[in-house]
């Protein structure tokens, strides 16, 4: 029996692609492990997938002048002597890198300790993470056609993104229920990310009034941004984070509102539900959601408005030319030769496991 022992962290970015690769590595007969920060957001992700995990210290890399830039790199240090020990101990077949500031300390430990590492990176050009790991990986696996003449030494090989199979078996009944929405209304979804969007949660409840004029709204806002005095209105439900109820909400909802992040859309993608892309601006990161932003808009599977563009006005116009073009959007998803990334990442880790 081989084990692995896979990594990420820092947002459920960098986690969920690591979960869509559970069941059929375990089919495989892998032994899963999880080295990960100890008190990040995929340490509860992954401890409730029953996953024995080790935490490790990891230090943020911030492309921004912070006084922590001081201390961090001795927590990195730190990180690679404890992933190094937990490694040599383990003794994993391979290492799989989802990215994220807590891969890169793990990426080195196996490395020294001779063990491959298959990296993955979603967005269409490389994290930061990704690239300082780059020199240690055996390959770098890859979402998007572009992304490969960033991988250097040869060592990237085109994939797709890994898709989580539990959020294609959805029912939309029991969607709506769950929102206690009668499916007289649109129904849109709005999701953010693992850690919420200020702007996206601020725009919507804006333009609220508005919007449950004409649709109903279900908000997942993030941890810590619910608005309790929008408990209990008619047409809206709003949840910090869902988990198992997510594959209902997907399948019940006609349109989504979402940021564009690489495994989210590949998601939409997946389930084939038209989209509002509102990506994250150059001002707060390093501009990867614009681009993945503007690869769907060209091939026609998304409608995309920029973050210095949003308003009432312009959401409220955009979701109802997006509903009006619903259908055609359909069309050009079911239609993309884009695959499902599980099968061909499972090839790279049995072919260079040890």
């Amino acid at each position: 029996m081989k084990k692995i022992i896979m990594t990420g962290g820092g947002s459920a970015g960098h986690v969920t692609p690591n979960i869509a690769l559970f069941p059929e590595l375990r089919r495989l007969g892998y032994t899963i492990e999880y080295i990960g920060s100890k008190n990040g957001i995929e340490k509860e992700i992954i401890e409730r997938e029953n996953i024995k995990y080790f935490g490790i210290s990891s230090g943020k890399l911030r492309r921004y002048i912070d006084v922590k830039n001081i201390s961090d790199p001795f927590k990195v240090v730190k990180g690679v002597m404890e992933a190094f020990n937990i490694i040599r101990r383990e003794k994993p077949s391979i290492v799989f890198s989802k990215g994220g500031f807590v891969s890169v300390p793990v990426v080195i430990a196996a490395y020294m300790n001779r063990v491959p590492v298959i990296a993955h990176e979603s967005d269409i050009t490389p994290g930061l993470a990704n690239r300082i790991s780059a020199p240690y990986c055996t390959k770098i696996c890859v979402t998007f056609p572009e992304s490969l003449i960033s991988i250097p030494g040869n060592k990237g090989v085109l994939t797709g993104t890994p898709i989580r199979k539990d959020i294609l078996g959805g029912s939309p009944e029991k969607g709506r229920e769950f929102c206690g929405f009668d499916g007289a209304k649109p129904f849109i979804l709005v999701i953010g990310g693992s850690l919420g969007s200020k702007v996206i949660n601020d725009c919507v409840r804006a333009c609220l009034d508005r919007l449950l004029e004409r649709y109903c709204v279900a908000h997942i806002c993030g941890k810590g941004n619910l608005d309790s005095a929008l408990e209990g209105l008619k047409g809206y439900r709003q949840f910090e984070y869902l988990t198992g109820e997510l594959k209902d909400i997907f399948a019940a909802s006609d349109l989504v509102i979402s940021r564009a992040g690489a495994n989210a859309i590949f998601e939409l993608l997946a389930l084939k539900k038209p989209n509002l892309l509102i990506p994250l601006s150059k001002k707060s990161s390093r501009g990867d959601q614009i681009l993945n932003a503007d690869s769907f808009r060209k091939s026609g599977y998304s409608m995309v408005l920029e973050e210095e563009e949003l308003s009432e006005e312009t959401m409220m116009s955009s979701l109802d030319k997006l509903y009006a073009e619903k259908d055609s959007f359909i069309d050009k998803m079911k239609s993309s030769p884009v695959k499902d990334g599980v099968e061909e990442i499972i090839k790279m880790i049995a072919i260079y496991s040890k």
